[in-house]
């Protein structure tokens, strides 16, 4: 998320300054614009926080150098004149990129401000720990902003929001949310759950499916390199002098003419469809597309289904505090989920019905049909005892444990398979080349 600062003039004459957050320059600019003529506004200028490199000494001791996001020039010299120093340069850094944050430091960061918490020491305090002992920069450089922006009472919430690009949206909606809540190291713990199970999951789930396509596609790579180029150096040979070839010999040495005949039709037919899937799934309805076919991907679409409801009732359990204020607990469990099916049909159909009709929480569920008759059976007896809160939190337990079991166990199946793919190929390959050394050439007639 980038910030943007405007200065504008209303219709009375009068001076207006505002600052927005947005992914990027241009969507900023289109907000801004959108602004301005619903309000008649006239914009004057638009300005970017970007960071500046400076060089500052304080009589004559030796210059240091450091980094400060402003929106220009001016605002850093300002500043640094305040705090006394001598401002020897100030630059506009040419290169402001800062790569997102590994997971597993975030995760350590909220993990670790959870039990901190727990221990009752004060958030600013923990703030200023983590800064001081952070290694990456962009995380370290992130909290200082939003520890100094918490430090004037700025809006937690907001906040956090506007480093939702560093975070992640779920995660940095839920830190601003605890700063503001009453039970600030209970979200925290949640959320560093709910990382942790992220993390794992995502890492499974890579062992489970993109590992094995990976090695697939090395694998027929490499045969297709092995029947299109090496194959036929040896089988030419015995065409060239007119020797008989055996059935499996002629039938590799037609299919590498083919391949060899077909370069580009054959390149094409193997990068195309993933590029045009890729393109598919950036899309709002590929995307809504390809999330509600995972969860009926034999083996691992149930696994997937599962640690969704998972992820819904763990934040639900977590936001969740009377059936008066059910509404906004559900939305944003559903958007914790990452899928764009489940949310979809969470938001259009559950919510509506409870907001619209006045329909329970248990019937608004069933009827989105992204719960498992399981999940709905104990909502239901939750629903009925006004125990919803622990039943979610029952629930959550209860599908981390049976998918952790499973997924354990898909993995290693797939690894067989894969196992067994990769044995019936080498078979495959060391028969046509036994076949072809015992090709012999004719006895010569005398």
């Amino acid at each position: 998320m980038i910030e943007l600062r405007f200065n504008a003039i209303k219709p009375n004459g009068q001076s207006l300054v505002g600052t927005i957050t947005s992914p990027t320059f241009r969507e900023g600019k289109k907000k801004i614009l959108k602004l301005a003529e619903k309000h008649q506004l006239k914009i004057k200028s638009i300005e970017k926080k970007v960071t500046f490199l400076y060089k500052v000494k304080k009589g004559n001791s030796k210059p240091t150098v450091g980094e400060q996001k402003a929106f220009n020039k001016e605002e850093v010299i300002n500043a640094l004149t305040k705090l006394g120093y001598q401002v020897v340069s100030v630059n506009r850094k040419l290169f402001d990129y800062s790569p997102k944050p590994p997971h597993q430091d975030i995760v350590s960061f909220v993990k670790i401000s959870a039990e901190l918490l727990d221990q009752k020491l004060p958030y600013g305090e923990i703030m200023t720990l983590l800064i001081n002992d952070l290694e990456n920069k962009t995380l370290r450089e992130t909290l200082k902003q939003i520890n100094n922006e918490l430090k004037k009472g700025a809006d937690s919430e907001a906040t956090y929001m506007k480093y939702q690009s560093v975070f992640g949206k779920f995660t940095a909606y839920m830190l601003g949310l605890a700063s503001k809540s009453g039970n600030m190291a209970e979200i925290y713990k949640a959320t560093a759950k709910f990382l942790e199970r992220q993390q794992e999951f995502r890492k499974s789930l890579r062992s489970a499916l993109i590992t094995p396509m990976i090695t697939l596609f090395v694998l027929f790579v490499a045969v297709l390199f092995y029947v299109g180029y090496i194959f036929p150096a040896t089988a030419k040979l015995f065409v060239k002098f007119d020797i008989p070839l055996p059935p499996m010999t002629a039938a590799t040495l037609q299919f590498s003419d083919f391949l060899m005949a077909h370069p580009v039709m054959i390149t094409l037919s193997i990068l195309v469809p993933p590029l045009l899937l890729w393109q598919f799934s950036k899309t709002e309805k590929g995307r809504l597309f390809i999330d509600k076919y995972i969860l009926k991907i034999p083996l691992m679409g149930s696994l997937i289904h599962k640690t969704l409801i998972e992820v819904f009732c763990r934040v639900f359990y977590t936001l969740y505090s009377g059936s008066a204020e059910s509404i906004e607990p559900i939305r944003i469990a559903a958007e914790a989920t990452g899928n764009k099916y489940f949310e979809n049909q969470i938001k259009n159909i559950s919510i509506p019905l409870m907001i619209s009709k006045g329909v329970g929480l248990t019937d608004a569920l069933e009827a989105s049909g992204v719960f498992t008759e399981t999940a709905i059976s104990r909502f239901h007896s939750g629903e009925e005892t006004g125990t919803i809160k622990n039943t979610a939190k029952q629930l959550a337990n209860y599908y981390e444990s049976e998918t952790v079991f499973r997924l354990k166990n898909v993995i290693e199946l797939i690894q067989v398979f894969i196992a067994m793919v990769i044995m019936v190929v080498m078979i495959g390959l060391t028969l046509v080349s036994a076949e072809t050394a015992t090709i012999s050439p004719k006895s010569p007639v005398m």
